[in-house]
């Protein structure tokens, strides 16, 4: 079966039209009821939690109503991160959980995030049957058998204190200064709290949501706002998340932004040191940059590349029994404290990577030179397939060639939005620009 409705990372789109409708999450939620129904037992339970959007609203009243229709009892967790929703539908012993959230995108758009009974992400078999389940008639429940409705008040404060426990009780934050930028999304209460709780003084920005400026202008996909901030208090550190915290840029005390890829580094290569890091490889996506390959091959660990999207990471790192695995992008996912990406629990780690080592955050961001790297992305329309244009496959293929020995190209189209993205790798920025610039036009030819 072809996958309409679920892309890398659950059903996103932009609100209020297909697949984010309210209709469309009823359907959903009975359609999640029922999988998790299957036994025919009652007392089934599902945790939802969201971000600060204006929809998430509609959507949570659609999926409360979905899933109690089918006999799922509905615990509200409210705005809270991501990888909150990932614990607590373990802690709470939940056959399911739901996020309600679409990560770093603009306030317009929202999606549907799946959590099994064990805090992971649901597999692409799961939700194929889910999906399958949406496109039949959904099996009801008998009218004594309609599940009932809570609103969890205490859900966000035992995720903090649960985030706390992710640093080490010997170290200590007292004297250090750090900016946190929440993007005005789901983490705007939780991080900066855990960060005060454990002595830093805290600088807040992106803590205001309004239901519409989530990601505007700050988040981990905007750092400006937070380097700015860094800069302008004499900050130590700034840790920049993105509107469902399970991303994280990290920026030193001069504003300067690392990405996932130094992040990961860093943190492969202490946790290596320590005899922590299992299978002594990290888990990463194609996306990652040559140098980070270059980096541990140097200190005789292994990088294990997936596909484009963290939750193909963890699934790589649970069949391999490894424990630490990432994107670029930020997410930076470490199995030993959390089923998915959690950015407040890696700038945790970070600091207590400052608080051992004495060192400043500059110190620690630049782990590895990076080889130059270029990506651009390309729109296409509905019923568009680009990538399958003849002119686009030869131009790719000459691209292939020249590039051949020097670097990488990778053609993808996005998970969750109507993009061609082209990226390539090469230490010569003249042939690297060619390459990339090449393609694109090629693309942009066959969508026009």
């Amino acid at each position: 079966m072809t996958r309409k409705l679920f892309g890398t990372d659950g059903v996103r789109g932009e609100a209020n039209s297909w697949p984010m409708t309210a209709e469309m999450a009823l359907k959903l939620g009975a359609a999640a009821g029922r999988y998790f129904r299957r036994d025919g037992r009652n007392g089934h339970r599902v945790v939802i939690g969201k971000d600060t959007r204006l929809s998430g609203y509609m959507l949570e009243n659609a999926l409360t109503a979905g899933l109690t229709s089918t006999g799922m009892n509905v615990l509200l967790l409210g705005p809270v991160p991501t990888p909150a929703v990932g614990y607590l539908t373990r802690s709470m012993r939940a056959d399911l959980g739901i996020m309600i959230s679409a990560s770093h995108n603009p306030a317009k758009d929202n999606g549907i995030k799946f959590f099994g009974p064990d805090g992971f992400k649901l597999s692409d078999e799961a939700e194929l049957e889910i999906e399958a389940l949406v496109a039949g008639e959904i099996r009801l429940a008998q009218p004594m058998n309609i599940g009932r409705a809570k609103r969890i008040d205490d859900g966000l404060g035992r995720y903090v204190e649960y985030a706390k426990t992710t640093f080490p009780a010997r170290d200590r934050l007292a004297g250090l200064k750090v900016v946190i930028d929440c993007a005005h999304g789901a983490a705007y209460k939780a991080a900066p709290q855990v960060l005060w709780e454990l002595g830093c003084e805290v600088i807040e920005i992106g803590t205001k949501p309004n239901g519409l400026n989530i990601n505007d202008k700050c988040g981990s996909t905007h750092t400006r706002a937070a380097a700015e901030a860094v800069v302008a208090h004499g900050a130590d550190l700034g840790i920049s998340l993105d509107g469902d915290a399970d991303r994280v840029m990290i920026l030193d005390e001069n504003g300067l932004v690392a990405d996932g890829d130094q992040i990961m580094a860093l943190f492969a290569a202490r946790w290596a040191e320590a005899g922590l890091l299992r299978g002594g490889a990290l888990v990463a996506t194609v996306m990652s940059n040559l140098g980070l390959e270059r980096f541990l091959t140097g200190r005789g660990l292994a990088l294990e590349r997936t596909a484009v999207g963290d939750r193909y990471v963890v699934e790589r790192m649970r069949a391999g029994g490894f424990n630490l695995g990432g994107e670029q992008s930020g997410h930076i996912v470490m199995t030993d404290y959390a089923t998915t990406g959690d950015g407040l629990m890696a700038g945790l780690q970070f600091l207590a990577a400052m608080a051992e080592t004495g060192r400043r955050a500059s110190e620690l961001t630049r782990q590895f030179e990076t080889v130059p790297q270029m990506l651009k992305n390309v729109k296409f329309k509905a019923g568009q397939a680009p990538l399958d244009n003849e002119n686009v496959r030869k131009v790719i293929a000459e691209a292939e060639g020249k590039i051949a020995g020097q670097g990488r190209i990778l053609i993808r189209k996005s998970g969750t939005e109507p993009l061609i993205r082209v990226m390539a790798e090469c230490e010569d920025a003249g042939l690297l620009a060619e390459t990339v610039e090449g393609i694109v036009a090629a693309v942009e030819q066959a969508t026009a």
